[in-house]
């Protein structure tokens, strides 16, 4: 009827079934039951949902975002090109210092899961890009700190992952984009980009840091 309660997800059918399987272990172990009825209760496997994936003019949009020439919006600028040419977690961004490019060969090493390093190229937009932000933007957020971190703050110190996802947001919400940007949706468009472009699954999951593709 109209007063039926929506179906639960999986995963809230899981939580209550390890709950209840939880429960009557305990009982068990204490003696107060002798048989546990909840010893083969399953509930239904969670079903994997496909990343969101920008097509290329979406990208193209949202890079177009961050305008002019100030410093924050050469940082922003420079923080969208290269998680989109390198196909970055947001942990990995945040993590890059400056230390960690070599714009000059066009390569970038990045601190993956478990401290494993790669290196992947840049690309030239986002090398523009980088550059700068390194000439006309970085210096004047940072003034006269030792800061490593590539990506800095009004304060001039490093970007925290709520402060890289409030500015992926808010050039996501100007590009129209709102409700289909997540923290990785530019690390799956690169993927799915590169496979369009016949990329071979190996060199893209040494690209991406993928044990597993």
């Amino acid at each position: 009827g109209d007063g039926e309660r929506p179906p639960a997800s999986p995963a809230t059918l899981q939580r209550k079934v390890a709950c209840l399987r939880s429960f009557h272990r305990h009982l068990r172990r204490q003696g107060i039951i002798d048989a546990d009825p909840t010893a083969n209760l399953r509930a239904p496997k969670q079903s994997r949902r496909l990343p969101h994936v920008l097509s290329r003019d979406e990208v193209t949009r949202l890079l177009e975002q961050p305008r002019g020439t100030e410093p924050a919006a050469l940082r922003d600028r420079a923080l969208l090109e290269l998680m989109y040419a390198c196909g970055l977690r947001a942990s990995e961004a945040i993590e890059l210092e400056t230390t960690d490019l070599d714009l000059e060969a066009g390569l970038l090493q990045a601190r993956g899961k478990g401290s494993k390093e790669r290196i992947v190229p840049i690309g030239s937009a986002a090398t523009r890009a980088v550059n700068a932000y390194l000439a006309r933007g970085r210096p004047k957020l940072v003034g006269d700190r030792l800061e490593p971190r590539l990506f800095v703050n009004h304060r001039g110190t490093g970007l925290t992952r709520q402060g890289l996802y409030k500015i992926v947001q808010r050039h996501a919400a100007s590009a129209g984009l709102a409700d289909r940007m997540s923290p990785h949706t530019l690390r799956h468009s690169f993927a799915t980009h590169l496979l369009a472009g016949g990329c071979d699954l190996r060199s893209l999951q040494e690209m991406l840091g993928h044990a597993d593709i």
